[in-house]
């Protein structure tokens, strides 16, 4: 049976733009798939400054350097939506909103999806007040007021590009304890339009002419605002994974030092997968280990 591709790449992320760059050096027929757009939570980032070679450069900006490279070398992004893949033990089949593919490989790397609040209201005000990219969508909210709730790096530095853009921004922490770095904080507190509320949860989102009005604490305040963002984590994106049971923990996929997963011919790489740290550099890396795992199992 002749099959459509020798890989199939799941999620054109930083670890999947890179296993593209090393599969197309190596002559590989493979297949980058992507739902959404490339880059994933990379483009949330309003600075990354920990990136080797980069003193500093915006999350987007790095985004399109790596496009801009997978055009180089002509390599496509089909924009589809994975909906299953079969384990047919010889090879695989991927289908999609699409079209249904067969291949030897597949590589997941499908990163992870924002952690939501999971209140009433919320997915229906999605775009009408619920953001979880403030780099995406700050300037919807220019002199409004707008909330970031979260304690760690991502909401501190929201909150802090958001105050150039916004009229007021409510930093809401359930502790009174930040994750967030000393040096991001303090920058944010640096600033006159930020405002810190601190052993606090948001327990509604107000809604008027269908839209976000206002949000509701659990101390019974009420806060008038325009936008709220949403920063609070983040969970694996393997829900698409329906007739194949990988070894997981916590939802996160386990592999072994060669990217491997339970599951012969499936390798796993990125912020999907079980590991120690969760960083743009360590997503390049498990990238290019992946791709060269998967052109020695092609071998």
């Amino acid at each position: 049976m002749k099959l459509d591709f020798d890989s199939i790449i799941i999620g054109a992320g930083v670890s999947g733009m890179t296993s593209a760059i090393y599969l197309k050096r190596a002559g590989i027929n493979f297949l980058l798939l992507e739902q959404n757009y490339p880059g994933g939570q990379l483009n949330r980032a309003d600075k990354v400054k920990n990136y080797p070679g980069i003193v500093e450069i915006d999350g987007p900006s790095l985004v399109m350097n790596m496009v801009n490279q997978l055009n180089e070398l002509d390599i496509n992004i089909n924009y589809e939506q994975v909906i299953d893949i079969e384990d047919k033990i010889e090879y695989k089949i991927v289908h999609t909103n699409k079209k249904d593919y067969t291949t030897k490989t597949v590589l997941l790397t499908t990163g992870r999806i924002p952690r939501e609040l999971g209140l009433e209201n919320e997915k229906s005000l999605i775009g009408k007040g619920i953001s979880w990219c403030a780099s995406c969508d700050g300037n919807f909210y220019k002199e409004k007021s707008v909330a970031v709730v979260g304690g760690g790096n991502t909401a501190i530095g929201d909150a802090t590009y958001l105050s150039n853009i916004c009229k007021k921004v409510y930093v809401i922490n359930r502790t009174d304890h930040f994750r967030a770095d000393a040096g991001i904080l303090d920058k944010a507190k640096e600033k006159d339009n930020i405002c810190f509320i601190t052993n606090r949860i948001v327990t509604k989102l107000n809604i008027q002419d269908e839209k976000l009005s206002s949000i509701e604490l659990d101390n019974g305040e009420i806060i008038e605002l325009s936008g709220l963002f949403e920063a609070i984590g983040s969970i694996p994106n393997i829900n698409y994974l329906k007739s194949i049971s990988l070894v997981t923990d916590n939802n996160y996929i386990i592999v072994d030092k060669d990217l491997k997963t339970s599951v012969d011919g499936i390798y796993a790489s990125g912020d999907a997968i079980k590991k120690d740290l969760y960083q743009i550099v360590t997503a390049t890396g498990e990238g290019a280990l992946a791709a060269n795992s998967i052109i020695n199992y092609l071998n």
